[in-house]
């Protein structure tokens, strides 16, 4: 199954104090804005997302169909494939994707610890 790019999303107390814990671990801003409470940083291939009052727990994020760039894949597997995949194997889904749609959607699982798993679609 190709999930796409990968990246922890942190929930943080303090954004600017974290940009500059990150940036020290090499890490550079890659998107988002400061003011609006989210930056996504990157270090080669690695992503993290820092969120500030947008969520309580720290969400493990797959973005099908795009690569650690923000590239669109030439060949992904689709968040509502993937969807129909976990729900036939037994998954029980948090929310879903409309299956009835094309292009950008998402969907939640719970991993058997109680992490929260986001697959994201942009594209």
């Amino acid at each position: 199954m190709k999930l796409g790019a990968f990246s922890a999303s942190l929930s943080v107390k303090d954004i600017k104090v974290s940009k500059e814990f990150y940036e020290t671990l090499g890490f550079s801003v890659f998107a988002g804005q400061m003011e609006k409470n989210y930056l996504i940083m990157k270090n080669g291939n690695a992503l993290i997302g820092l969120f500030q009052g947008m969520f309580e727990n720290n969400i493990l994020t797959f973005n099908p169909g795009w690569d650690e760039n923000a590239n669109k894949l030439v060949s992904f597997d689709d968040v509502r494939t993937i969807q129909k995949h976990l729900k036939t194997n037994g998954i029980k889904l948090e929310s879903e994707a409309d299956e009835n749609t094309t292009g950008p959607a998402s969907f939640v699982v719970f991993d058997p610890d109680g992490n929260t798993v986001l697959f994201d679609q942009h594209v």
